[in-house]
Order: structure tokens, then C-alpha cells, then sequence
């Protein structure tokens, strides 16, 4: 199984997410109120990594206290064109999301649907004070108007290639020993 030409390592991926979490912190002014929320499946566990990386920053947070993972399966426009899948579960923080700084997390930002869906899932569970999204990358392509606050690589492509993100977490034991981000042309999407 290949993985086509990776673009970011798991060290490029860990230095993304450090990034990330100080933009958060600065675009906050601090860590109060802060929830991070994970779109399944690869969006956790970057929360994960993403609310231990705020905790490294500032000792004032608790990474158990502001992480949560939002399910976004009923809520997407493509069901009937999908294959199907099982919901996950939401997991909100012990805080909730009211009058809170959600940050939106997903691993690729590509038509703007998926970050459409989980704006329509937040409505039923609450009404944050605002909403921001950090993705580890945005390959454009927008069919949306929707644009991420906090991106760790833009990352130019063709919409016939396909962006593959391998975490351990997600991924492990599907032939890739360590975390990456790669593009497979068409050919190699076919296949993998």
C-alpha cells in the first residue's frame, strides 16, 4: 500500500499542532472558555494532541476539561451518496458549550460541507459565545463560504487528488508506522 507523496511527517504534524494551539491561546487572550471539539474520525483525536498542547502552553487548562468530539453524521447533505457508516458518539466537555470558544477541529478542509454539517450539530447542543475551526490542512476547493481560523499547512491541490492523513490513533496497524499527510494522484487514490 503506498501513501503517495507525503507532505507532512509526524514531526511536521506535531509542529502544526504546537502552532496551532499558541494561534488559539493568542486569538484568545488566554485559555478561559475554550472547547475544543473533534469531528470523527481523525478531528479527536487532533483535539486530543491539540488540548494537551494548550495545557503544555498554559498550565491553567485541563486537557480533560475542554476537549469533546462532535458527530456530524446526521447532519451532512450527502447520506444518500455515501456508503453507510455508524454515528459516533458526542462527547461534550464537563462545562458544555454555552458562552463558551468552540474551536471546531478536523484533520482536511476541503468543500466546506463536513464544517456546514457541524455548524447545524452545534445548534441542537447549545449556543456558544462564538465558533472558530483549526484544521491540520485546507487543500481549497471551497464549495462553501467557510474558511478556517487556524490552519497548519495550505496545501494546493487538484481535485482529483485524494489527501491522505494517517494518525496512530485512527490508523494503526493499516501499514503506516507513524503519523503523515500525503496526496495521491488519481491513480493511487484508485488503489489505496
Amino acid at each position: 500500500m503506498s501513501a503517495g507523496r507525503v507532505v507532512l511527517s509526524g514531526g511536521d504534524i506535531d509542529r502544526a499542532l504546537t502552532r496551532i494551539a499558541h494561534e488559539i491561546l493568542e486569538a484568545n487572550r488566554g485559555p478561559e472558555g475554550i472547547v475544543l471539539l473533534g469531528i470523527p474520525r481523525r478531528g479527536y483525536p487532533l483535539a486530543v494532541r491539540l488540548a494537551a498542547k494548550l495545557a503544555a502552553a498554559d498550565p491553567a487548562v485541563d486537557p480533560s476539561a475542554v476537549v469533546g468530539q462532535l458527530d456530524i453524521t446526521m447532519f451532512r447533505d450527502d447520506l444518500s451518496r455515501q456508503p453507510t457508516r455508524p454515528p459516533a458518539r458526542t462527547i461534550l466537555p464537563p462545562g458544555g458549550i454555552d458562552d463558551k470558544v468552540v474551536v471546531l477541529v478536523d484533520d482536511v478542509l476541503f468543500s466546506g460541507r463536513t464544517i456546514r454539517a457541524a455548524l447545524d450539530a452545534l445548534v441542537d447542543l447549545g449556543r456558544p459565545r462564538s465558533v472558530r475551526l483549526a484544521v491540520l490542512v485546507d487543500r481549497g476547493h471551497r464549495e462553501l463560504p467557510i474558511r478556517a481560523d487556524h490552519v497548519g499547512k495550505n496545501l494546493p491541490t487538484s481535485r482529483a487528488e485524494k489527501v491522505r492523513v494517517r494518525l496512530a490513533e485512527v490508523d494503526a496497524g493499516s501499514g503506516f508506522p507513524e503519523d503523515l499527510v500525503a496526496i495521491e494522484g488519481p491513480e493511487e487514490a484508485a488503489h489505496g
